[in-house]
């Protein structure tokens, strides 16, 4: 059988490269793709060439095919239908951490069933989902606290509609961008452009990608305030004013990264479990705000570079909102029907 996927082939150039896929093996299961969503700012880095050479290793997709810096095929956000494999998984929709490509083979115990509930587009976000989950069990927040997320981006607004979520915490988020400020609302979270931010806050999840944006988080932390770092640089250095009120006001600055499960669940949730609750927690239409546009696969080419760059100023100031996870669609032939939650695939 063959197959069609999404390879990066030198900075900002890509192409969709056919290949024949081996006999599966019993505990495989064979999947056709119906969607898969970009994730921004990793998918950056891959396909401008940016992972540092010291996290090759560290930064390989699970399912990843060829090696950093080119060619490279990359991704981890796929929902297809099992249409072979075992017969608990057989017919069944399933978000698997796999590349962007049409047809493709996978450990089973990798494939996650999608809840009925969840469409197509939306289970795209179950990685992101997965990922805010682990930096909110890592955050630990307190009912009531002052919570501040800077960085717009999808894990940004999740981590920011989760943590609305607890009772009396009053959430902002800040962002360059202020046509993040409707999707922000709609999560539950006010909005504040940099420099609009409340200061004070007790509880900072750091998601903007942005040195400056982890040096505001600084800036704006109260006494004792917890500092949650859950951005990646890539081969970028970082510089902090550490020198300044950092050690008087007893600021904690911690890591969060999704590979492990937070300490605060370890041993009591499987990577299997986070990822079975991050897809069930996907069954709020209001997160359909974070998805979006829709891409043919074919075009992927020719559109990759596009959908990874940050908007022009002239954008923003229009008002047009700017990608957050593009969805990559895979064609009629690939959709499903609306019966139960699914919805089909359009090119």
């Amino acid at each position: 059988m063959m197959a069609r996927a999404f390879w990066a082939t030198a900075p900002g150039q890509g192409e969709i490269r056919e290949e024949a896929l081996p006999p599966r093996a019993p505990e495989e299961a064979l999947l056709r793709t119906l969607a898969s969503g970009v994730s921004r700012g990793t998918e950056r880095l891959v396909l401008h060439g940016h992972v540092p050479e010291s996290q090759w290793q560290a930064m390989r997709a699970p399912l990843q095919e060829g090696d950093f810096p080119f060619p490279v095929k990359y991704g981890y956000a796929a929902v297809g239908v099992v249409e072979e494999g075992p017969p608990d998984l057989l017919g069944r929709r399933a978000f698997c951490l796999h590349p962007h490509q049409d047809r493709f083979l996978a450990p089973a115990a990798m494939c996650a069933p999608v809840p009925e509930a969840v469409p197509d587009r939306r289970a795209v976000l179950a990685a992101n989902m997965e990922t805010a989950l682990n930096i909110v069990w890592d955050a630990a927040p307190i009912p009531g606290e002052r919570v501040l997320v800077i960085g717009g981006g999808v894990v940004g607004l999740l981590c920011a509609y989760l943590v609305a979520r607890f009772p009396g915490t009053n959430v902002t988020v800040q962002d360059t961008d202020p046509t993040r400020r409707a999707v922000a609302e709609a999560l539950g979270a006010r909005f504040a452009a940099p420099g609009e931010a409340p200061a004070e806050q007790e509880l900072i999840l750091h998601a903007s990608a942005s040195p400056e944006g982890l040096r505001a988080a600084l800036g704006l932390a109260a006494m004792e305030a917890r500092i949650v770092e859950a951005s990646w640089y890539g081969d970028r250095s970082v510089s902090l004013p550490l020198g300044e009120a950092f050690h008087a006001r007893r600021l904690t600055l911690r890591s969060s990264q999704v590979g492990s499960v937070s300490p605060a669940m370890r041993g009591r949730r499987s990577h299997a479990e986070r990822m079975a609750l991050a897809l069930s927690l996907l069954a709020d239409p209001v997160l359909d705000a974070l998805v979006g546009p829709e891409v043919p696969f074919e075009a992927l080419p020719a559109r990759m570079a596009a959908l990874l760059a940050p908007p022009p100023a002239g954008e923003q100031a229009s008002g047009e909102p700017a990608p957050l996870c593009p969805v990559i669609t895979y064609g009629a032939a690939a959709g499903t029907t609306e019966r139960g939650m699914h919805r089909a695939c359009s090119a």
